[in-house]
């Protein structure tokens, strides 16, 4: 990797491209007409050509980036050429806002859209030209041989997929709960994550599995991890523990069992969240939000105001047409990536299996709403529910002075997957397609993982 950074291998295409109008350092504005002395020059920012004064496009990088699994164009993500090496990301739980500068600076950086395509422009023309593409803890890191200057270079997929394992790049450490109602534990593997990184906390994995009430134990011969999950009561118990984790998935339990979350683990989750962390509650999880079922205020007022919630309200067993809610500031851009992935043909409409209603609307100005039942569409008729939304943490503070961020979602994983006490891990887990409601909350996994205070 160090020689990525020398900077004799750069001067020497310093030189060769002064009469291209290149060679310019990367604390310059535009590149002048005229190219400074090649000694002057520091860095890949004297390979940036000057392709317009010679009536030539851009020197270019395109591609689409995809989840671990190679298949699944991802929006949002960042992707640049870095000033110096990024250097190894921080571990634990971490502020991470989008006004911070991405891990060594960017000579050019843009974002990718709904399509998961971005098309980067301005890079450097050179040998060994280093390429980030992160959203969150999420990066893969990839040098290029050989950027020819003026012209477009195209990366094949191999090269744009975020990290299957550690080996191909950097990975956010993940804490996933099993529960007996939900399978979120499978939704990792769908998305590609090795085998090899699904552990227990004391085995290495960049994804820990613990055991809420689903799946309790590893099959024989699975390539992650081995023996019996732990409770995860030890998990959300601790906040020394918690933060040791990027990100937590809480998988849906059928009930809230408040009898497994005492008032010091609801405290401790606040406050990882307060930290940075980013939490996903899966529908009895909004023990966590807005309370218990027969005890609704359970202390924590600064979550509980950001969502209204009606634990009787009636669950639906069947199949509910969904809407986006494009007011919110990503709704455009998740409506229409929705329809770019096959999750629907309609745009704003969303099909989902076995919704439930607890989360009858949220505070506007405290929380978005996401994905939501229109009443007039309703199974039963008159019913409405947010079936996805999500907040910024600490509440107490300004949107551009928060560093977490909670997602609830009413709306379960799939119904091809399964998490049983019973069954080892991951014999319930499907090995179909994502379906369109795992592909929206694909979206939401990828989201969450993101810097805060961008477009939240």
């Amino acid at each position: 990797m160090q020689s990525l950074w020398s900077s004799s291998v750069n001067l020497m295409f310093c030189a060769s491209l002064a009469t291209l109008g290149g060679c310019k350092h990367h604390d310059e504005g535009e590149t002048p007409d005229a190219a400074p002395d090649a000694v002057a020059c520091e860095g890949l920012g004297c390979s940036i050509v000057n392709c317009a004064g010679q009536n030539l496009p851009q020197t270019s990088l395109s591609g689409t980036v995809y989840a671990p699994n190679g298949t699944l164009p991802l929006y949002g993500v960042t992707v640049y050429v870095p000033i110096t090496d990024p250097g190894p990301l921080a571990a634990g739980v971490q502020c991470d806002r989008c006004s911070d500068s991405p891990p060594g600076g960017a000579y050019v950086s843009t974002l990718t859209d709904v399509s998961g395509h971005f098309v980067l422009n301005g890079v450097p023309a050179a040998a060994n030209v280093p390429l980030v593409m992160q959203v969150g803890k999420w990066r893969k890191q990839v040098t290029l041989a050989s950027v020819p200057a003026c012209q477009d270079t195209a990366l094949p997929a191999v090269s744009t997929s975020l990290p299957r394992d550690h080996s191909q790049g950097d990975m956010p450490q993940i804490a996933i709960t099993t529960g007996d109602a939900d399978a979120l534990d499978c939704l990792i593997r769908k998305l590609g994550v090795a085998d090899t990184e699904i552990t227990t906390g004391a085995q290495g994995g960049k994804v820990h599995l613990y055991n809420g009430n689903g799946a309790n134990k590893f099959a024989t011969g699975f390539a992650g991890g081995s023996g019996n999950f732990t409770a995860a009561s030890t998990l959300w118990g601790d906040l020394t523990k918690l933060s040791a984790y990027d990100i937590v998935l809480f998988s849906c339990e059928g009930g809230q069992h408040p009898e497994t979350k005492s008032q010091a683990a609801l405290q401790a989750v606040h406050d990882y969240a307060g930290l940075g962390g980013r939490v996903f509650l899966s529908h009895w999880h909004n023990i966590w939000v807005g309370g218990e079922k027969d005890l609704p205020s359970h202390g924590l007022a600064d979550w509980e105001a950001v969502a209204q919630f009606d634990y009787t309200a009636a669950q639906n067993e069947t199949t509910q047409l969904t809407i986006v809610d494009e007011t919110v500031p990503k709704g455009a851009s998740f409506a229409t990536w929705l329809q770019n992935v096959g999750a629907t043909t309609v745009r704003d409409q969303l099909q989902v299996n076995t919704p439930r209603y607890t989360c009858q609307s949220v505070t506007p100005g405290k929380a978005e709403r996401w994905v939501y039942v229109d009443p007039t569409l309703s199974t039963p008729l008159g019913k409405t529910g947010v079936q996805d939304m999500l907040f910024t943490t600490p509440q107490d503070q300004l949107p551009a002075n928060r560093c977490g961020k909670v997602v609830f979602s009413d709306m379960h994983v799939s119904a091809d997957s399964t998490s049983k006490s019973g069954t080892a891990y991951p014999g319930g887990c499907s090995t179909q397609p994502l379906s369109a409601q795992e592909k929206a909350l694909a979206f939401i996994f990828f989201d969450i993982a993101s810097c805060v205070g961008g477009l939240e």
